[in-house]
């Protein structure tokens, strides 16, 4: 093996060595975002057509930002989905980690009013979550 070739082999074998862990903790854990989905559920329900404070989460990942018929989102959700905002996993991560700074930077107005009051500090929690309503995704 040339050195070269032997130089390259190493370098791949230690990528995929160092992105494993990555990726395992890129991926949400369903039961676990289940579990943290019991504190969203005082505001949020995880059934189609079912609102209470919070919109329902069922379906939500892939869906337009304001999506719901006859709830009344806040003026930061409202303005988001004027600007085309989708719920992507990412995304959702990114909100979850502190709602009024995501829609106030989507909509370039740090100070546009938003109902949510609940972030999740933790990436993983957020992944869980995340994971979890992905799987509520309608069949």
């Amino acid at each position: 093996m040339t050195p070269k070739r032997y130089l390259f082999s190493t370098l791949l074998l230690l990528a995929g060595a160092l992105g494993a862990p990555l990726a395992a903790h890129a991926a949400g854990d369903v039961a676990a975002g289940a579990t943290i989905f019991k504190r969203c559920a005082a505001c949020h329900s995880a059934e189609p057509g079912v609102n209470k404070v919070g919109p329902s989460l069922f379906g939500v990942v892939g869906r337009p930002a304001g999506a719901i018929s006859g709830y009344s989102y806040s003026p930061a959700v409202q303005q988001a989905a004027a600007k085309g905002l989708v719920w992507s996993e990412e995304g959702i991560v990114a909100y979850l980690a502190n709602p009024h700074k995501y829609l106030g930077d989507f909509v370039g107005d740090p100070a546009v009013p938003n109902k949510m009051p609940f972030s999740l500090a933790d990436e993983q929690q957020r992944r869980d979550v995340v994971a979890y309503l992905k799987s509520l995704a309608p069949q």
